[in-house]
């Protein structure tokens, strides 16, 4: 179905406020979700929608969570979630960060006992808009065996990096898992076969059937390199920040765990270039090195996604046909007006 992120933001929020929400909190987590989908990240997009909604609805996710202060150390905040909305918390996250950076040179925010914020690339985009570094961490539930290993421990271990080069920033936005589990979902909810060496089966077998790979194991990355990256990610999220460890982390697309708090964590970094040297040739040189990169005909990472100031109303959002249906019904059942491309 074709609309546009206007109308599919406003579903979104409108859904959220109908569930619970504050206007406030639903209304930027609508904005992240509705912003994967405008990235082309659907896997992270309105096809999750409607798993937020039961966990809301089910008290998986509290409505009426307030972020609280653990310890305050100037450019180090510790923030606890309080099991609130992942997306709202994240970007709380970031924009502190971003500015205690411009104070400190450097900012770190975490968030402990949070769910799921969606694409992590896009809490990095208010960083480099400032010319800072920006570095995203959080985990999620275990679906990724250790190298060797025949259980699941790890998370996707995602991580996302933006870097304030010109004339565009490079964003660094990955699983390190062979595919992000988001992909697997989307495929199951399009019937899609999936290619070899992207997941497993619940009992260790290599599976081609997305839905069998959805509550089974993902494949790290480069084999044995990737596990190590992706324990890296914990030791940095469930490990630091806690309180759970990803083999604790309950599953937001388990109908079985919807009434259970995640319990997951995000870490957010923010450096400012300015403050490593003396002058602007720190920022000159993150030119030179992506410039390097496209005039060896290289591609830089993430410069066809749009950035926050331009997305407008009319950009187009294409959602699944199937996930659409699912979404107008909620509507409807929550008495929320559908917004005219909605309706065809």
């Amino acid at each position: 179905m074709k609309s546009n992120f206007a109308e599919s933001h406003q579903i979104a929020k409108d859904l959220l406020v109908a569930y619970g929400l504050p206007l406030g909190v639903a209304e930027r987590s609508a904005y992240e979700i509705t912003m994967a989908d405008a990235w082309g990240r659907g896997s992270h997009g309105l096809l999750r929608l409607p798993h937020y909604l039961r966990r809301i609805g089910a008290g998986g996710i509290d409505k009426d969570a307030e972020l609280t202060v653990i310890k305050d150390k100037g450019p180090v905040l510790s923030l606890n979630g309080n099991g609130g909305m992942g997306h709202f918390q994240a970007h709380h996250a970031s924009a502190v960060a971003t500015e205690r950076a411009g104070t400190y040179g450097v900012s770190v925010v975490s968030v402990a006992d949070s769910n799921h914020c969606g694409v992590l690339g896009l809490y990095v985009l208010e960083m480099v808009s400032k010319g800072f570094i920006g570095l995203a961490f959080t985990n999620g539930p275990a679906v990724m065996p250790a190298w060797g290993g025949n259980k699941a421990i790890l998370s996707t271990s995602p991580l996302a990096c933006g870097i304030p080069s010109k004339p565009r920033p490079a964003i660094i936005d990955l699983a390190t898992s062979t595919v992000a589990r988001g992909r697997i979902a989307q495929a199951a909810a399009k019937d899609e076969v999936i290619p070899d060496g992207w997941a497993f089966d619940a009992s260790g077998a290599p599976t081609n059937d997305a839905k069998l790979a959805l509550f089974g194991m993902l494949a790290p990355m480069a084999g044995a390199k990737g596990f190590a990256l992706a324990l890296m990610v914990e030791a940095l999220t469930g490990g630091l920040v806690g309180p759970s460890l990803s083999s604790e982390v309950a599953d937001p697309l388990s109908l079985n765990d919807i009434a259970k708090p995640q319990g997951l964590s995000h870490l957010l970094i923010a450096l400012d270039p300015s403050a490593f040297a003396d002058d602007d040739s720190a920022a000159d040189r993150l030119d030179r090195m992506a410039d390097q990169v496209i005039q060896t005909n290289g591609r830089l990472p993430g410069t066809s996604r749009p950035l926050s100031d331009e997305v407008t109303d009319d950009t187009e959002v294409d959602i699944t046909e199937s996930v659409a249906a699912e979404i107008i019904q909620m509507a409807r059942d929550a008495k929320v007006v559908l917004p005219s491309s909605w309706r065809a």
